[in-house]
Parts: structure tokens; C-alpha cells; sequence
């Protein structure tokens, strides 16, 4: 557990709350998402130096709404509420909240009506100031005490505050990347008014988890999965420093990696970090499993539990083993917290390929279990990995298995392998990788009649699609140079046989379809 000065983020149910919990780290401030649904008892145990409540889809007025102990408002910290959280501070401190009436969503315009804390060195009086709101319900009366300190068209209570007691509410939600200046309000809250230090760095995480590895472990081995991806990577290096030969890293070859990864896990472990890693080649076990198999879920399913097989097969090999190893991120741990009802509860099983079974019994290790994604890749920097491997696109668990729509076979896997390295080597070439969040190849379930020099052909459609990113939670569509991507479809066409068509995927896509390791 953390020494740090830590705030505690109350979540109900919105689905950009981890964002909160982002800004917050970003302040250099450790922070923890929990479930508006835990007792008073345990708020109290936390030891916040503040308290922040989460946006969520509910209303106030429903018989089953999400709320809290007013008691919150008593510990003697800083509170700020967030859209549905300064509304529940309305209601519980005896303003009022109305239904109906104008809704107000997406991008609207601040007008700052009274100094705050909140705002200082951030915004000046006066209007102009861009935000990002999502409500329905309005604020039509604020509790005693309380000023009004922003109203923007739709909502005469756009931010509020008591000064006071310490207790801020903002109608607009700071923590996306459409309130531009968001990020230094809730560097304010914490910082400023919190009064928290920013105590919290990587290089600090990196000593503290290495003595906490030290200590749990003992002299015992650990057993780590690697998949090539940056978390089990990033989780590998550190158990190294931390234990060195005591860990023993497996690494499966489903056969459908990217092309050359295989070799590149097993030259990086082997000759450049010095890890001890056992390589299984199951290539031909997998894609004979899924020969015939069309509906992604079934092959996810057969992919996770081969994998879960081979894996336990090669661990029970490894004498004297107490320790398994995950990757463990921190939004994982707050997908199996969440409340019912939240979209946070909703599970990504587009890239799980399963979980472990019941029958290893190996106490756990999870070293990244605190981080979210771009924390982890700060500490592979940290750790002196190369920042081409640690700031790699994502790659689903599953692998290609899920960017080969219909049927799984051995020459569709060749044929995407090869298309993709010829896409992500022209993104490098022309210095484009690394201002693409991910960016993949997919073989369509289509072929089509063309003509490549005098012959006719009857070959596959390639799609290839890019999203760019700022916080990892949502996506859009990335602006290609059009001579690019005449280049990359050119080559795919001309060196990959099996593929006669490139298309672009030209449409902007929901969180959902981002395909995280």
C-alpha cells in the first residue's frame, strides 16, 4: 500500500472517471477510484487530503440513484463534484436539482461571475471559456453558503463553490481533452487547495514496488507470462531488477504475432536483457484449433483457454514456483470494482483471452497493479527500456486472430503479417508512428476481381485503419498525407500476393473498438 498523499475519486458511474484519476497523476498526486458504494467506515480509513465525486448517467431524483453519506461533507477535506457529483451536492446540502427543461451537451462556453481557487492562475472574469458538458438535469438553487462562480447558456450554475468549507462543484467535466484548460483546474484542486506536494513519480514507484516485490517474494521463484506486448515486457523488467534469475519468464507463439515478433521477444529476453524466458512454439497447435471457425467470440474463446493450457503445462515445470506474475493494470482493477449499473462494469473481452486456472497454485504478483496505461510506459522508460518498444501500438491478446474477420487459416495469417510490417514500416519511415495511438492492417472476409498488369486477379481486400489519441480513452480518425497512403497501398498491392485492394477506414470510432494489449 502507498504512503503517498492520496485523494480518493468516488466513481458513479461515468465513463470518462478514469480520466479523473489520469489529470490527478499527471499533478504528481496518487489517486484511487472506488465505488460510491463503499461505507463511510472506509472513506474515513483512506486518509484522503481530498475527495473528488465522479460524473455518472443517473439522475438525482430517481428512487435508486447513486449517492453518499452526507458525512463526506464533515471529514474536513476538500471536495469537489463533477456534473452528476455538484448535483448530489445540491441535493444533499439543500439546493435543488430540476429535470427536464434545456439539456446541455458537448461543447459550450464558460463565463467566469466570481474569483475561486479553483481558478486561479487558470481563468480570469469574464466569458470565452471553452468546456465540455454532458447533462441533463439542471442546478436551479445552490445550498447555503454556496456562490456562483461560472454559468454558461445552459446552465446558471456551471461551477460553484464554497470557499470556506472547501467544497466546489463544476457542472462541465475538466477532466477530457475538450475542456482545454480542465487538466489545471484539477491540478488547482489538488495542488493548491489539497495542499498535496505532487510526491508521486516514477522513479519513486519503481523503488517502492522493487522493496515490495523483495519482501512478498522472498527467495521463492515467479513465474511471469510474456506476450511481447509493453505491459508483460514492462512487468518482466522490473521483477528482473527486483529478483533477478528468480523469475522465470513463458512466452507462447500462438502464431498469430506480428511478423518477426516471436524472434524479437526471444533476442531481447535472451541476449539483450539477460531474462530467463522459456519459448514455446505453438503455432500449429492454435491455428489447427481454429481451422473451420469463424465467429470471433468462439475464437476467442479457443485462443484463451490453449493459451491457459499451454501455459499451465510449461509453469508446472518450473521447480520451486510460489509466484505467478501479472500485468494487472489499474483500469482493470477498477473494471472489477465498479458499481452495477456503470458503463465502467462493461468488461473488454474484444482482447481477454481468459484467466487462470483454478488449479495453479501460485500466490500472485502484480507490480503494475497501480498504473494506468501511459504510467506504465513511463516506467519501461524508467527502467531503461528502448522508447521504440515501449511506446509500441497496442496489440490485442488474441492477436491477429481478431483482424482476420471469418475463417482462421495459416496463408491469411502470412499474407496480414507481412501487409502490416509493410504498413508500420512506411508510418516510421515517414515519421508518423508515434502521432498514431494504433495503427493495424485487417484482412477483409472479401476478395475482388482486378487487373494487375495483363493478368486478371482475384485476390483480397486489405483495410487499414489509424486512430490517434490524447488520453487513451476515446479515438479518432487520423488525417493521412494522401501520398502516404498512395505509397503503403502501392507496396502492400505490389510485394504482398493475396491482396489486389487497400482501403482506409475513414470513420471515427467509440472507446470500445481500441484494441488495448
Amino acid at each position: 500500500m502507498t504512503t503517498h498523499e492520496r485523494i480518493l475519486i468516488l466513481d458513479f458511474g461515468s465513463q470518462v472517471t478514469q480520466l479523473i484519476a489520469r489529470r490527478v497523476r499527471e499533478a504528481g498526486v496518487y489517486c484511487e477510484i472506488r465505488p460510491f458504494t463503499i461505507p463511510m467506515e472506509e472513506i474515513t480509513a483512506f486518509g484522503a487530503k481530498g475527495i473528488i465525486l465522479s460524473g455518472g448517467p443517473a439522475s438525482v431524483h430517481g428512487d435508486a440513484s447513486p449517492t453518499i453519506d452526507a458525512a463526506v461533507f464533515e471529514l474536513g477535506v476538500p471536495v469537489l463534484g463533477i456534473c452528476y457529483g455538484e448535483q448530489l451536492i445540491c441535493k444533499l446540502l439543500g439546493g435543488r436539482v430540476s429535470s427536464g427543461g434545456t439539456r446541455e451537451f458537448g461543447r459550450a462556453d464558460l463565463t467566469i461571475v466570481a474569483d475561486s481557487a479553483l481558478f486561479k492562475d487558470v481563468w480570469n472574469m469574464g466569458n470565452g471559456h471553452p468546456v465540455w458538458m454532458s447533462h441533463g438535469d439542471k442546478v436551479d438553487a445552490i445550498p447555503e453558503g454556496f456562490v456562483v462562480t461560472a454559468t454558461s447558456r445552459g446552465a446558471p450554475y456551471a461551477a460553484i463553490a464554497h470557499e470556506e468549507k472547501r467544497i466546489y462543484g463544476l457542472q462541465f467535466h475538466p477532466e477530457v481533452a475538450h475542456t482545454p484548460d480542465g487538466a489545471k483546474l484539477l491540478a488547482n484542486f489538488v495542488n493548491t487547495i489539497c495542499g498535496c506536494t505532487g510526491d508521486w513519480s516514477m522513479k519513486g514507484f519503481r523503488d517502492e514496488e522493487i522493496a515490495r516485490i523483495r519482501e512478498k517474494v522472498g527467495s521463492s521463484r515467479v513465474i511471469c507470462g510474456v506476450s511481447g506486448g509493453v505491459d508483460s515486457l514492462v512487468a518482466a523488467k522490473l521483477l528482473h531488477e527486483a529478483i533477478g534469475d528468480q523469475l522465470c519468464c513463458i512466452f507462447v507463439n500462438t502464431g498469430l504475432l506480428r511478423l518477426g515478433e516471436a524472434e524479437q521477444v526471444q533476442k531481447s529476453f535472451n541476449d539483450h536483457y539477460k531474462i530467463p524466458l522459456v519459448y514455446v512454439d505453438a503455432s500449429a497447435t492454435f491455428l489447427g484449433a481454429l481451422a473451420g471457425v469463424s465467429d470471433p467470440e468462439t475464437k476467442r474463446k479457443i485462443i484463451g483457454k490453449l493459451f491457459i493450457d499451454i501455459f499451465d503445462a510449461e509453469a508446472t515445470k518450473v521447480s520451486d514456483a510460489k509466484f505467478l506474475a501479472q500485468g494487472t493494470l489499474y483500469p482493470d482493477v477498477i473494471e472489477s470494482v465498479s458499481f452495477h449499473g456503470g458503463p465502467s462494469v462493461v468488461i473488454k473481452s474484444h482482447h481477454n483471452v481468459g484467466g487462470l486456472p483454478e488449479k495453479m497454485k501460485l500466490g500472485l504478483v502484480e507490480p503494475l497493479r497501480e498504473l494506468f496505461k501511459d504510467e506504465v510506459r513511463k516506467l519501461g522508460v524508467e527502467l531503461g527500456l528502448p522508447p521504440a518498444m515501449v511506446y509500441r501500438h497496442p496489440f490485442p491478446g488474441p492477436g491477429l486472430a481478431i483482424r482476420i474477420p471469418g475463417e482462421i487459416t495459416p496463408e491469411k495469417v502470412a499474407i496480414l503479417q507481412r501487409a502490416d510490417a509493410i504498413y508500420i514500416e512506411e508510418l516510421r519511415a515517414n515519421d508518423l508512428y508515434d502521432k498514431i495511438w494504433q495503427a493495424f492492417a485487417v484482412l477483409l472476409p472479401v476478395n475482388t476481381v482486378g487487373v494487375m498488369g495483363d493478368a486478371r486477379t482475384y485476390e483480397a481486400v486489405c483495410a487499414l485503419r489509424a486512430v490517434t489519441s490524447t488520453d487513451g480513452m476515446t479515438a479518432d480518425v487520423f488525417a493521412f498525407p494522401h501520398d502516404v497512403l498512395l505509397r503503403i497501398s502501392n507496396r502492400i498491392v505490389n510485394e504482398v500476393h493475396g491482396i489486389n485492394r487497400v482501403t482506409y477506414d475513414i470513420t471515427s470510432k467509440p472507446p470500445a473498438t481500441i484494441e488495448w494489449e
